[in-house]
C-alpha cells in the first residue's frame, strides 16, 4: 500500500522533474521509468554476484567486466558529483540499455564506442541465418530518447528514487504499488477515451476469471499493460509453489500480449512488465480494429478495458468485426474483436459503456445477440458511475462471456454494484462500503444465486426473458423495486408543526434586534 509518506517522496521526485521543465505526465512517467529500469539492473547484478560467491556457479553478468561497463551500474554512479552521474547516465547506461539483448549490456571499445552484441555471442546455438527475434522491451527503446534537462535534476530524481528503495520498497509488490500510484497520475483521458482502469477494479476482473498459468492472456487495448500485471500476480500468487519449468517458460515469455498504437505507451508497457518479472511479453504497435489485424483464435482468456468515444475509419476496420456489428463505434467493434481473438472455450471479462447495455440501434442489438445466441454471456456487472472519477464520470459495466460458437446462454447472472471501496466523487477516498469481496464470492457460487429475487442486488434472468425485451441488458430493465408504504400525520397537524417552528422563529428574531438596540 502507498502511504503518505510514500506518497510525499514520490510527489517531490514529481515536482523536481516538472521544475526541470518536463510537464507533460506521460513523459514524467517514461523518464522515471528508465530510471526504476537502470537501478532494477543492478539490483538483479547483486542478486547474481551473491549466488556465484555462494554457490560457485557461474552466472552470466549483465553489466560488462570492464571499467567502463562497471560504471553503468547504479552502486558505482550514485554517490558521485551530478555532472559525473549526468554524463554515465547519458552517454553510456541510456545508449547501452537501448542496445540490450537478453538482459546483457554491451561494452564499449578503446575509443569508448559500444560495441554490438552479436547474437551468436548470446544464442551459439541457434539456427544459422536466423535473426533473433527482438524483444518488447527492445523494439520499443530503440525510439527512447533521454529526456532529464540537467545535472543537477537527474541526482534529485535518483536520490528520491534510491531513498525510495532503500526504505520504503522491499518487494515486487511494493514496487507495483509505486508503479501504480504513478500511472494514477495520468489524468489525461485521451481524445479516443482511453483512461486508466483502477488497480482494483482490474484485480476484481482477474479474480473473477481465475487465470492458469497454462492460459494465453491478451489485452488488445493495453495501454499501460495494468490488466497483464493484475494477471500475472494473481498467477504468481496462486500457483508459485506448483509451476512446472515449462509453465515458468511460459510465463516469463509469451504468456501475455498487448496492442496499443501509442509508442510511449508500449515502451511504458514493456518496462511495466519487466518491473514485474516479465521478461518477454508479446507488446505489438497494432490497430487493432484494422485489416492488418487478423489474429484470430489464438487466446484463452481477453482482459480489457478498450476506448469507449470517437469512431474509425470505417474503410480500414477489419470486414469480420463488421460482419458481426456494421457500425464505427469502437465500444462495440471491440467486443467482436474480443470473440474473434479467443480460441473456442476462452473467456472475456471487460469494461463497455452503458450505452452498449441497452443501445437502439442495430449495431447495438447485433453485438449483443451474437454473445447471447451464438455464445455463452454468464454475467453483467453494472458499475456505480464514479469508479473512474476524477478522470470521467461515464457508467459503465462489466461483460463477462465465454465463446462457444454454439451458444450456450440460457440465463444471465446480473449484480448492482453501489460501492466499490471509495467514495465516487472526484477525491476517490478510501470507505468502508465495498461490494468487490461480495461480488466475486458470488460469482464463484453462482450455484447458490438461483433463488434470489429481483429485488436483491443479484440475480439470474432467463434468456428468454433477455430476447423479449431485444437483448437489453441494463439491470434496471429487469430489478424490482419494493414500495413501502408511508404513514403521514394529517394535514391540520403538519400545519400546526409549521405554525409553531414559525413562531419560534420569530421570537427568536425579536430577542435578537432586542440585543442589539441594547
Amino acid at each position: 500500500m502507498v502511504t503518505g509518506a510514500i506518497k510525499n517522496k514520490i510527489d517531490k521526485i514529481w515536482t523536481d522533474i516538472w521544475a526541470g521543465g518536463i510537464t507533460n505526465p506521460l513523459t514524467v512517467i517514461e523518464q522515471l521509468t528508465y530510471l526504476m529500469f537502470i537501478r532494477s539492473l543492478d539490483e538483479k547484478e547483486l542478486e547474481n554476484e551473491e549466488f556465484e560467491n555462494m554457490t560457485g556457479q557461474k552466472v552470466d553478468k549483465i553489466f560488462p567486466q570492464s571499467e567502463a561497463g562497471q560504471s553503468m551500474r547504479w552502486s558505482r554512479f550514485k554517490e558521485k558529483d551530478s555532472r559525473d552521474i549526468f554524463d554515465i547516465v547519458s552517454q553510456r547506461v541510456f545508449p547501452a540499455i537501448k542496445k540490450m539483448k537478453n538482459h546483457q549490456l554491451p561494452d564499449f571499445d578503446e575509443e569508448g564506442k559500444l560495441k554490438e552484441i552479436l547474437d551468436d555471442d548470446i544464442f551459439p546455438n541457434k539456427d544459422k541465418g536466423k535473426e533473433v527475434e527482438k524483444t518488447a522491451f527492445a523494439r520499443y527503446m530503440e525510439g527512447a530518447a533521454f529526456l532529464i534537462p540537467t545535472p543537477q535534476v537527474l541526482q534529485k530524481i535518483i536520490t528520491g528514487l534510491d531513498d525510495l528503495y532503500e526504505h520504503d520498497i522491499s518487494d515486487l509488490d511494493m514496487q507495483g504499488d509505486l508503479y501504480e500510484y504513478m500511472l494514477g497520475k495520468l489524468a489525461i483521458a485521451g481524445q479516443n477515451g482511453q483512461f486508466r482502469t483502477p488497480r482494483h477494479i482490474r484485480e476484481m476482473m482477474v479474480e473473477l476469471l481465475a487465470p492458469t498459468p497454462d492460459d494465453d492472456i491478451v489485452d488488445p487495448a493495453c495501454g499501460t499493460a495494468g490488466f497483464l500485471v493484475s494477471a500475472s500476480e494473481y498467477i504468481r500468487k496462486a500457483y508459485e509453489d506448483t509451476m512446472t519449468s515449462e509453465q515458468w517458460d511460459h510465463f516469463v515469455g509469451n504468456a501475455f500480449t498487448g496492442f496499443d498504437m501509442d509508442h510511449t505507451m508500449l515502451r511504458i508497457s514493456a518496462m511495466n512488465l519487466m518491473l514485474h518479472s516479465i521478461t518477454n511479453p508479446e507488446i505489438c504497435y497494432k490497430d487493432s480494429l484494422s485489416k492488418q489485424n487478423q489474429i484470430s483464435s489464438k487466446y484463452t482468456i481477453c482482459l480489457a478495458n478498450p476506448p469507449f468515444k470517437g469512431t474509425v475509419d470505417a474503410e480500414s476496420i477489419n470486414d469480420d468485426l463488421k460482419a458481426v456489428t456494421n457500425t464505427k463505434k469502437t465500444e462495440l467493434l471491440f467486443l467482436a474483436l474480443f470473440l474473434r481473438l479467443l480460441k473456442t472455450g476462452g473467456r472475456c471479462a471487460c469494461i463497455v459503456p452503458d450505452g452498449v447495455l441497452f443501445g437502439s440501434s442495430n449495431a447495438h442489438k447485433s453485438i449483443r445477440k451474437e454473445l447471447i445466441e451464438n455464445h455463452k454471456l454468464q454475467a453483467v456487472i453494472s458499475m456505480p458511475s464514479g469508479v473512474f472519477k476524477p478522470y470521467a464520470g461515464v457508467s459503465t459495466a462489466i461483460l463477462i462471456f465465454t465463446k462457444t460458437g454454439a451458444g450456450g446462454t440460457d440465463r444471465v447472472w446480473f449484480y448492482d454494484m453501489k460501492a466499490d471501496g471509495f467514495t465516487l466523487d472526484d477525491k476517490r477516498s478510501e470507505t468502508d462500503e465495498n461490494d468487490i469481496l461480495d461480488i466475486i464470492a458470488r460469482f464463484h457460487s453462482l450455484d447458490k444465486e438461483a433463488d434470489r429475487k429481483r429485488t436483491e442486488q443479484s440475480f439470474f434472468v432467463p434468456k428468454d426473458e433477455i430476447v423479449e425485451n431485444g437483448y437489453d441488458l441494463s439491470i434496471n430493465k429487469y430489478k424490482k423495486v419494493e414500495y413501502a408504504e408511508v404513514e403521514y400525520p394529517p394535514t391540520n397537524e403538519i400545519l400546526a408543526e409549521i405554525k409553531k417552528i414559525q413562531k419560534e422563529i420569530t421570537e427568536g428574531i425579536g430577542e435578537l434586534e432586542a440585543m442589539l438596540e441594547v
